[in-house]
C-alpha cells in the first residue's frame, strides 16, 4: 500500500468514526435502556478503532523518531516503514471496510475475498476416518 492510499483511507477512517460517535451522541436513550446499552456499545466501539488507528499509525512515528546521520539507522528506520506498511494495511483495510457503501468510499479498499486452498468447499464429500 502506498503512502497516499493509507492516508485516504484513514482520512475517511478518522472521519466516519467522528460520525459515528456524533450519532451516538446524539440519541436521547431515555427510559430504554436497549438504545442506552446501543448508545455505550457504539461509543466503546468508536474508541476501540481510534485506539488501534492510534497503534496502526504509531509504527510509521516512531520510525520517524529513530532517524539518525549513521547510514544504519536510517537503513533501519527505512525497513522498519516498510514492514510497518505491510502490517498495518490489512488492519485500516479491515476498519474501513465495515464502511463498504458509504458515499465517500472507494470501490478499491473492498476487502478481497480468498478461498483457502486447504478447506473442502461446500458440496464437496469430505474425507471420513473410520
Amino acid at each position: 500500500m502506498r503512502d497516499d492510499e493509507f492516508a485516504a483511507m484513514r482520512d475517511f477512517l478518522w472521519a466516519r468514526l467522528d460520525e459515528d460517535e456524533t450519532a451516538a451522541r446524539a440519541l436521547k436513550p431515555g427510559k430504554n435502556q436497549d438504545v442506552a446499552k446501543l448508545q455505550a456499545r457504539v461509543l466503546a466501539d468508536v474508541e476501540a478503532k481510534r485506539r488501534l488507528m492510534d497503534w496502526v499509525e504509531e509504527f510509521p512515528r516512531r520510525a520517524e523518531d529513530n532517524e539518525g546521520r549513521v547510514l544504519w539507522k536510517r537503513a533501519a528506520r527505512e525497513l522498519w516503514a516498510g514492514l510497518s506498511r505491510d502490517f498495518r494495511s490489512p488492519v485500516i483495510h479491515a476498519l474501513v471496510a465495515a464502511y463498504d457503501g458509504h458515499r465517500d468510499f472507494h470501490p478499491a479498499w473492498r476487502l478481497v475475498e480468498v478461498e483457502d486452498e486447504y478447506e473442502p468447499r461446500e458440496g464437496t464429500p469430505r474425507a471420513r476416518t473410520v
